[in-house]
């Protein structure tokens, strides 16, 4: 059994015997998991459990996963918290759909229990790694201001809220300004897989950075076939 009793995890499921196994599963590698099989109780539950990740079932009745993540990101106190969505769907653009709504990563059902074991491991390690790593802590280019100890994007001095996959893209690529990074060697370094996986996510995190940073949205520039860099700008 791993050592990870100080990460709880939170599942939103409307079918209990889902839920039933990844509690289980989660418990017996260490997290502190609650389950919720009516999404009508999500806002609640979540604020008050303060969980480090969330997974969430899109089919759902009522609320659907898509609609709990929105909540999620509109929060202050869920706004930063990673999600995984569970889904039925395995079509290309309903898995956009729900990183274009603010997940950090999906998995198809009927999902491998060691396969999502393992993407929330990496997903609740990042923070780990970072945090033990040195850290250049602002960085400006043109009005676009981050500060990675306030874990704090401004935009000509207007806070702007990411999620947290969306502030390591954004720093990770203004820290290697001018440098191209392709969409495998984000997903590397952003999302720490190192195992193939649809590039289409990195693209899809792009656009919603590109959104948020308004009329500064040219600061990250699209490399055709490669990838993309952060660049100068006025």
């Amino acid at each position: 059994m791993s050592t990870n009793k100080s990460y709880r995890i939170l599942v939103v499921d409307d079918e209990p015997d889902v839920t039933e196994l990844l509690k289980y599963k989660l418990e017996q590698e260490g997290y502190i998991c609650e389950v919720l099989n009516d999404p009508l109780a999500f806002v609640g539950v979540a604020r008050d459990f303060q969980p480090h990740l969330m997974i969430l079932d899109i089919m759902m009745p009522e609320l659907n996963g898509l609609q709990l993540c929105r909540i999620a990101r509109s929060d202050p106190l869920m706004k930063e918290i990673p999600i995984i969505f569970l889904t039925a769907r395995g079509e290309a653009e309903d898995r956009v759909k729900g990183l274009e709504t603010g997940a950090d990563d999906y998995v198809s059902k009927p999902f491998n229990t060691k396969e999502l074991l393992l993407r929330v491991g990496k997903i609740l390690n990042r923070g780990t790694k970072q945090s033990q790593a040195p850290v250049q802590s602002r960085i400006q280019i043109g009005g676009v201001l981050i500060d990675e100890e306030l874990h704090q994007l401004t935009v000509d001095e207007e806070p702007v809220v990411l999620t947290a996959t969306e502030f390591r893209l954004l720093k990770l690529l203004m820290e290697r300004k001018g440098r191209v990074q392709s969409r495998e060697n984000l997903l590397v370094n952003v999302w720490n897989y190192d195992t193939d996986i649809e590039t289409r996510t990195v693209d899809t995190h792009v656009r919603r950075v590109r959104e948020k940073l308004g009329r500064y949205s040219h600061l990250i520039e699209t490399v055709r076939g490669v990838g993309y860099r952060a660049v100068d700008i006025s």
